[in-house]
Formats: C-alpha cells, sequence, structure tokens
C-alpha cells in the first residue's frame, strides 16, 4: 500500500487562466476538507465555497469536490479545489493545506500512489502521463486507448496463457510418473507456438506505437538558398522560417514537431552548408554538423537547376551513415517538371516545388515509408523503450523455450518470460524502476 501521509500540489500550468486546481490525497480528508471549507463535504459532489485561511478569512471562492477511498483517483480520499486561476491565489491556497498538515507531492506521486493502491497498472499509469504529452491526436488516442487498459488486457492475456503453459509443463517434473505423452507434448508445443504468434502481433503494435510516441528526428540540409525554410514552413503550414533570396538567413537551427499521418515529426531547419568568413554563420553551420549527427532522416535539399555540383557531393559525403537520406529535388516548378519519386541504392529522390507545394504528399509519403508508419490506429498501444525491451525479451525466451530439449530448460524458459511480461504491468518490477518512471511526471499528476 501506498504511504498514507497527505499530500498537496497545484495540479494547473504555472499561469494566468480562468480555473486553477489544488489537488489533495491522503487519509481521511473529511476534516481537512471542513477546516479549509467551513462546511462537510457531500462526496462527489461539486460544492461552492470559500476556501478559508487560517484566520478564517476568505483566499477565494470556488468549487471543491471530495472523494472518499476507494473510489478515487489514487485510491485514498482525493480532495480538489478549483479556485481563480492566478498564481498569488493558488499558491495562498497550496500553503493553507499545508498549514493542515499536507507536505508538497513529489512529481507523478499522485499516480505512484494509484497504481500502489491497485487503482491502475503500470502501463496504465505510463499511459497518463503519454496522454499529457502526446504530439498527435492519434498519439493521444492511442494513450487513451492505453489508460483504459487495452495495452494491459493484450498483455495480461498473454501471461495467462504462459501460466497454463507452465502449469502442464511444471506438472510433468513435479509428477515424472505422469510425464506428458506424445498427444501432450504436442498440445504443449501448438500452444506455444500461438503464444510466440500473440506475441509477435502485439511487439508490432507496440513498435507502431513507439514511432507513434517518439517520432522521428528529420534535419533539412543543403546548400544556402536552396529553399531550405520554405519546404519547412511548407510541410508545418507556417511561416516558422525566414525565407529570403540572401544566402545564409537562416543562423541557427529551427526546431518544429509536426503531425504527417498521424506520426510525430521532429523537423530541424539548419544554416545553410558552405565555407563562410563569417563568425556567427560558421556557429550556425557547427550546430548543422551537430544535429546532423543525431539525426533519423536527413533532407538533403538541391536546386533542380543545380550550381555548385561540388558542394553539393561534399555535402553528401559527410552525411553520416546511419540517418536515412533523402535527396529532395526542390524548384521543379522552374524547370517545369511534374512531381516524382524515385529510389536508389543510396537514397529516395523525391522531386517537389516548396513554393507552390508541388511534390509535398510524396515527401510525406516517403517520410512515413523511413519510420514504417502505415497510420493504422486499431491496436496500435503507445510504447516506450521499456516496454518493447520487455517484449523482446520475452519473445527471445520464448524461442528458446521453442527450441529446448530438456523439460527443465523449457519450464525456465517459460518462467523467465512470464517474469519480463509481468515487468510492464507492474507485477513484477522494481522500486528503482517505479522511481526513475514516476519522477518523469509532472507534480500534481
Amino acid at each position: 500500500m501506498a504511504k498514507r501521509d497527505t499530500i498537496a500540489a497545484i495540479a494547473t500550468p504555472v499561469g494566468r487562466a480562468a480555473v486553477g486546481v489544488v489537488r489533495v490525497s491522503g487519509r481521511d480528508l473529511s476534516t481537512f476538507a471542513a477546516n479549509l471549507t467551513g462546511r462537510a463535504l457531500a462526496p462527489r459532489q461539486a460544492t461552492l465555497v470559500s476556501f478559508r485561511g487560517p484566520a478564517g478569512a476568505a483566499i477565494d471562492r470556488g468549487l471543491a469536490l471530495y472523494f472518499p477511498a476507494p473510489q478515487s483517483y489514487t485510491g485514498d480520499d482525493v480532495l480538489e479545489l478549483h479556485a481563480h486561476g492566478g498564481q498569488v491565489v493558488l499558491r495562498e491556497l497550496l500553503a493553507r493545506c499545508l498549514d493542515l498538515g499536507a507536505r508538497i507531492a513529489e512529481p507523478g506521486e499522485f499516480t505512484r500512489r494509484a497504481f500502489l493502491n491497485g487503482k491502475l497498472d503500470l502501463l496504465q499509469a505510463e499511459a497518463v502521463i503519454d496522454l499529457i504529452d502526446a504530439s498527435t491526436a492519434q498519439a493521444a488516442r492511442s494513450a487513451m486507448r492505453s489508460l483504459k487498459g487495452e495495452f494491459s488486457v493484450a498483455v495480461d492475456s498473454l501471461a495467462a496463457e504462459l501460466i497454463e503453459l507452465r502449469a502442464l509443463v511444471e506438472a510433468a517434473l513435479d509428477f515424472p510418473e505422469e510425464e506428458l505423452d506424445d498427444a501432450e507434448a504436442a498440445h504443449v508445443r501448438n500452444r506455444l507456438a500461438t503464444v510466440r504468434a500473440t506475441l509477435a502481433s502485439v511487439i508490432a503494435a507496440a513498435q507502431r506505437g513507439s514511432v507513434l510516441r517518439e517520432g522521428m528526428q528529420v534535419v533539412i540540409v543543403g546548400a544556402p538558398n536552396v529553399g531550405k525554410s520554405s519546404l519547412l514552413n511548407r510541410l508545418s503550414g507556417e511561416d516558422l522560417a525566414i525565407v529570403t533570396d540572401i544566402p545564409g538567413t537562416t543562423r541557427d537551427a529551427i526546431r518544429q514537431v509536426i503531425d504527417i499521418g498521424g506520426m510525430p515529426v521532429h523537423v530541424i531547419d539548419t544554416a545553410g552548408l558552405r565555407d563562410s568568413s563569417d563568425a556567427v554563420e560558421r556557429i550556425g553551420i557547427e550546430r548543422t554538423w551537430a544535429a546532423i549527427a543525431n539525426a533519423d532522416c536527413v533532407l538533403h535539399v538541391v536546386e533542380a537547376q543545380r550550381t555548385d555540383a561540388a558542394l553539393e557531393v561534399s555535402i553528401t559525403a559527410h552525411l553520416p551513415a546511419h540517418a536515412v537520406r533523402v535527396t529532395v529535388i526542390n524548384k521543379i516548378d522552374l524547370t517545369g517538371q511534374p512531381p516524382f519519386m524515385r529510389h536508389t541504392e543510396e537514397a529516395t529522390i523525391i522531386g517537389v516545388s516548396a513554393k507552390t507545394g508541388d511534390g509535398l504528399a510524396l515527401l510525406r509519403q516517403a517520410l512515413m515509408n523511413v519510420a514504417g508508419w502505415d497510420q493504422r490506429e486499431e491496436g496500435t498501444f503507445l510504447a516506450r523503450e521499456r516496454h518493447l525491451r520487455a517484449l523482446e525479451l520475452a519473445r527471445t525466451r520464448l524461442d528458446r523455450a521453442a527450441s529446448a530439449v530438456l523439460p527443465e530448460l523449457v519450464a525456465e524458459e517459460l518462467r523467465l518470460a512470464h517474469e519480463a511480461l509481468a515487468s510492464l504491468t507492474g507485477a513484477f518490477t522494481a522500486d528503482d524502476l517505479l522511481g526513475e518512471i514516476f519522477q518523469r511526471f509532472c507534480i500534481g499528476k
């Protein structure tokens, strides 16, 4: 069970707003609420009250909601205080809660208590912050499915099948006189094959969700004045970067998250790559190369009417081998060439016009292809790196179980696969992992 001391925090962002919320959780908050509001609160009803300071003077007037345990977010008593959204008011209201015996909540402590009290499993708890941080509507919908328990149901179903398999195998070990006959052994092998196939489909859904959650790092590079900033503006639908005919206009990296087919793409527009005597421009070029080193995909923009082939060759030669390269032939409107896409061993080549927008649909499709994104929502789970590692570990253990000859080895591999799946939902989770997960949450959640 979670610690039972009373915690409090401002649960809304810093800034000026119509409404702000202070959240409190602890054991038996009925007296706490009465001291703060001057009256008893009916459970699960919004009540208009005056929030009272130490001397009884009103701090503010707003709504109080009281959720007695266990029917609350954390599983303990929860009190939500909806006041006017000025920071002075909210800080005074929080200070009053501290006067009444609460302490400041740690990041993610409300959700951690919900997990420890069995209100959420670990996958659902992580989906809370994923929903808050979602950068596209599709990512938010996938996070909501995980929060509702769809990912957990898939994992629990696999774990239940493994438990039955383990029982069959371990029974043969515990009672050697009842050794599995050929028909029973074939039944175990068939069930193991079914579990492995189901796990493969869950991994595929999680991998799609990982792309949906993390997105892809795309860096736009090229010589000065080839239309990199115009391309960023066209992809984002906003005038993010200054566009002029003067080479070297972009001096520093411009970063923007854009939605391409529901997938978040982190696009970085960089300074034009060339030899320059300008000290500021040289710094921008150095930062360009630093951004390129961390890119998943490099959009190398060149003009349809190339003017410096040697420079383009030099840029290409210095691009990192790990990044997928897409060569964007820009300004096809000047040549009368229609949009096109073709593939070589080195790169995908796309003809576009950032000025008119022609060919941008091909470029968006190419970026989805690079990420392996197919826009399917149904069955996509917003997955983290730890989820993928645990699922892959379970797959490795099941593969070993399938190839093992001795029943003792089969039983051990099935146990380890079950343990890997259990770590996903928190049925088997180290305390240090919990600390790492919940410290990433915002205070008040």
